[in-house]
């Protein structure tokens, strides 16, 4: 249960973070929001605020949307033929169009559709009472609403408040937001995470700061402010080079030369041999000098998200190199990670959570079509040809990048769930 609510929370936070990106510089762009989701699948909530913005909470915590007015998959399923009712106010202009046999409308008209128009024109021509003989045609309200099939509320989307009616750059800061909010909320929880731990650690260099109780940096007699200068006659420049030797060489005699008060002296170390991650390595029990001001903080953890983000760009250059499954991770992943870092305490669940917002923040920008990503490669492509492309090749695009991202995801799912469970 705990692991549960663990991957819940992280990827919750993770998700409406990114989406509220998208949501407050669509509002900013005029641009219609109308729907914001958290989560996925049937509807548990909704509510449809003074903004226009119909809030939902639905069924399974595995992501969320933002469904933005006229972006491609914002549709709402309405055919000639089609039974529905009609709400008008009191100028006999339609304020409510009813598709759900979930809910009833007060003085409902029933009707049956014969066309539409909810961008340009504003008009619905029906069949009234059963009355076949004469369609009726009526005016829709800018603002009217509809409640589709599953129950949920929503604002019809004229032309004027569509995604593509705002501005290139507008769009363009729009589809960059998510990506942008998750880059802001990571830098933000490893300046967090270097608050919790009291300071941020210094690795451009080979000096000790803590030596722990009873650990074998302790037992061979190194002491805090020691400088390693070598192991094993290979030069220690960095906190780097020193682990590296550490953790190479579990229940091995290693000779350090020490510099103490100005001497040199050589002192014979043994790493303690542990299990991590299902292999053996070295430990000293020692831990690196600590930088604690406030501003040493704030910068140190902003230099944290920086080289975390450094650290995905080469995990994803080594993708290129040599592709495997095995370097890609999907939710059973990422519900391991939260498995163990929840058993392990708060501080290494924000470092989770940070690593995994700078994650999603840079895949999102991979230009590929249905990612944050390959819409600004279109945007590009729109500023450059000084009109966009049409909505069927952009459609195509998109059907052809989501389908390779469902297939990826099948493939990185069955490959996570072999190797944790198997």
């Amino acid at each position: 249960m705990k692991t549960i609510l663990t991957f819940v929370i992280v990827f919750g936070i993770l998700v409406i973070v990114h989406e509220f990106g998208h949501f407050f510089f669509a509002k900013r762009s005029g641009i219609l929001v109308r729907e914001f989701a958290i989560g996925m699948g049937p509807k548990i909530y909704g509510h449809q605020a003074k903004d226009g913005t119909t809030y939902t909470l639905r069924l399974l915590p595995i992501g969320g949307y933002v469904r933005m007015a006229g972006n491609g998959d914002d549709e709402t399923e309405m055919a000639p033929g089609m039974p529905l009712s009609l709400s008008l106010n009191s100028d006999g202009v339609v304020e409510k169009i009813n598709l759900s046999k979930k809910v009833q409308l007060t003085n409902g008209i029933p009707v049956e559709l014969v066309r539409y128009d909810l961008e340009d024109e504003l008009t619905i021509t029906a069949f009234v009472n059963g009355d076949d003989t004469e369609a009726v045609t009526y005016s829709v309200d800018h603002d009217a609403t509809i409640i589709e099939t599953d129950g949920t509320e929503i604002r019809i989307a004229p032309k004027d408040v569509q995604f593509q009616s705002a501005k290139l750059w507008q769009r363009m800061l729009t589809n960059f937001a998510g990506p942008m909010n998750n880059f802001i909320l990571a830098i933000l929880l490893f300046i967090v995470l270097a608050f919790m731990q009291g300071g941020v650690q210094v690795t451009n260099t080979n000096q000790i700061g803590t030596v722990l109780p009873d650990g074998a940096a302790e037992v061979a007699g190194l002491k805090e402010n020691d400088h390693i200068l070598s192991i094993n006659d290979k030069k220690i420049a960095s906190w780097t080079d020193l682990t590296s030797q550490i953790t190479a060489n579990p229940g091995k005699k290693l000779n350090f030369e020490v510099q103490r008060d100005g001497k040199v002296q050589a002192i014979e170390v043994t790493p303690k041999a542990v299990e991590s991650n299902g292999q053996e390595v070295g430990q000293l029990g020692i831990q690196a000098p600590m930088k604690t001001s406030f501003v040493d903080k704030i910068v140190g953890g902003t230099r944290q998200a920086f080289s975390s983000s450094l650290e995905i760009f080469k995990a994803l250059g080594s993708l290129f190199t040599g592709f495997s499954l095995n370097k890609l991770g999907g939710p059973v992943m990422m519900f391991q990670l939260s498995s163990e870092a929840a058993s392990q305490g708060m501080m290494t669940v924000i470092g989770l959570m940070a690593m995994l917002s700078m994650n999603l923040g840079i895949v999102n920008l991979l230009p590929i079509p249905a990612l944050d990503g390959g819409k600004l490669v279109l945007n590009v492509i729109e500023g450059v040809r000084g009109k966009p492309l049409s909505q069927e090749k952009e459609g195509v695009l998109t059907l052809i990048g989501f389908g390779f991202l469902m297939l990826l995801m099948v493939l990185v799912t069955w490959n996570d769930i072999q190797r944790f469970f198997f």
